[in-house]
């Protein structure tokens, strides 16, 4: 999530959060049946399922293809990402602050979990995406000094086994590790200090990359919630057609 990006999506989500909390302070319950409460609903409910556009698309290849001819996948991200907390900042303003209802106090609860649910995932993915890049950047620039470091051993007759990889390399450094230290020299050291510092980013990016295995979960949970509010949805406007659109009368 790109920073400008972020700072708007926070206020959003703390808007919304604010409007929600309202209805410690305040109700209406006609508000919901008038005129403009029906202006905020209906424009709330649209927005709302505009984020289904992104989902879809970026799922079925041949309409990818298509879509990313005329918009990019980037800028449906931020439509599907903006509309999604715009649309419920104005459905709970259509609500007045009226949770009376078993359906209205779902679909209410539904929409922040989805909210929450989809600013926070996002966030954190974009924050370990980013760990990751910075982790593996950082390891090649450690590995390439750690060959130069080992190559010098090499060339002077010294330890040759610190070329072997994986297990082996780092049992070989434990065991070589006191001698290095007590003789003090300045390469072998810096190939301890190296081996150490590429031992703790190769451990970081496996911690990151388990979050992101985890997270990739997170996003199927994300869409199962978020069928669940579309039909909580089509279900309200259901409700509302067939019992009467109020202000009208």
């Amino acid at each position: 999530m790109q920073e400008r990006e972020k700072i708007i999506v926070s206020g959003l989500v703390t808007l919304l959060l604010l409007i929600w909390f309202g209805f410690v302070f305040h109700s209406d319950p006609s508000f919901a049946g008038s005129g403009w409460g029906l202006v905020f609903g209906i424009s709330g409910a649209l927005l709302m399922f505009v984020p289904l556009l992104y989902l879809i698309v970026k799922r079925i290849k041949p309409l990818k293809k298509a879509m990313t001819r005329h918009v990019s996948m980037r800028t449906m991200l931020a439509v599907h990402i903006y509309a999604g907390v715009i649309g419920p900042v104005l459905v709970v303003i259509h609500s007045g602050h009226k949770f009376e209802s078993p359906l209205g106090i779902a679909l209410i609860a539904m929409t922040l979990i989805v909210v929450l649910s989809g600013f926070i995932g996002r966030y954190l993915m974009s924050v370990i995406g980013r760990e990751i890049r910075e982790k593996k950047a950082m390891l090649e620039d450690l590995r390439n000094d750690y060959d130069i470091a080992v190559g010098q051993l090499e060339d002077s007759g010294r330890v040759s086994l610190l070329r072997d990889a994986g297990p082996i390399r780092s049992t070989v450094l434990r065991v070589f590790a006191p001698l290095f230290q007590k003789l003090g020299d300045p390469v072998e050291i810096e190939v301890l200090r190296l081996a150490d510092a590429i031992a703790d980013v190769e451990y970081a990016m496996r911690t990151h990359q388990t979050f992101k295995r985890a997270f990739s979960k997170w996003l199927k949970l994300h869409i199962v919630i978020s069928v669940v509010l579309y039909l909580l949805i089509v279900l309200h406007i259901f409700a509302e057609w067939y019992y009467g659109i109020r202000w009208l009368a």
